[in-house]
């Protein structure tokens, strides 16, 4: 009876400390301090999501709820800068996987995205970098209990694309001359 006891106590410890994970919530990028751009200003965000690869197993998700949410999170990110040069930040959303419900655990699907950035001055129109490969994935909150059981296919991609604004911008400060900022 003693050994019984045991194995439920613990196995009721197991799952009060994964719904405890399952509470904490993937802190916003922009709840930073955010970095110095120099002269940069954004005129315009332009993501292309039409030839996106499904990274199974995989929730669906459209072409033009991509566009949506990534042009949002880099408006999101990049707006409030205002250096007075305009620049244009292209993304083409390579793949994708928006984790399914799983068993926690045993099976925990992680979310994942993966786009090819390119920055352009927008007067006179001229490429300054990329493309960049670029991945991220959710975050630690996703770690035991895959995102699939906590948010909807929507909330997944809000915080796939916040992550990923918060990437393109680190790729794009490893040049900081390009914005007038000292190297």
């Amino acid at each position: 009876m003693h050994e019984t006891f045991s194995r439920r106590a613990f196995a009721g410890l197991s799952l009060g400390g994964m719904a405890g994970l399952a509470g904490c919530a993937v802190p916003d990028p922009l709840g930073e301090e955010q970095r110095e751009m120099g002269d940069f200003q954004l005129a315009l965000a332009i993501t292309v999501a039409e030839n996106a690869k499904k990274i199974p197993p995989t929730r669906d998700a459209s072409t033009e709820d991509w566009k949506r949410v990534m042009n949002a999170e880099i408006e999101r990110r990049f707006g409030r800068y205002s250096g007075g040069k305009d620049y244009i930040i292209a993304l083409n959303i390579d793949g994708y996987a928006l984790a399914p419900p799983g068993i926690p655990v045993v099976l925990t699907p992680k979310s994942i995205l993966v786009v090819s950035a390119n920055l352009w001055t927008a007067e006179p129109q001229e490429k300054i970098s990329g493309p960049e490969q670029i991945t991220t994935f959710e975050g630690a909150d996703t770690l035991f209990l895959g995102s699939g059981l906590m948010k909807t296919a929507d909330e997944q991609m809000v915080t796939l694309a916040r992550n990923m604004a918060r990437k393109v911008q680190a790729w794009m400060l490893r040049t900081p001359e390009v914005f007038g900022l000292p190297t």
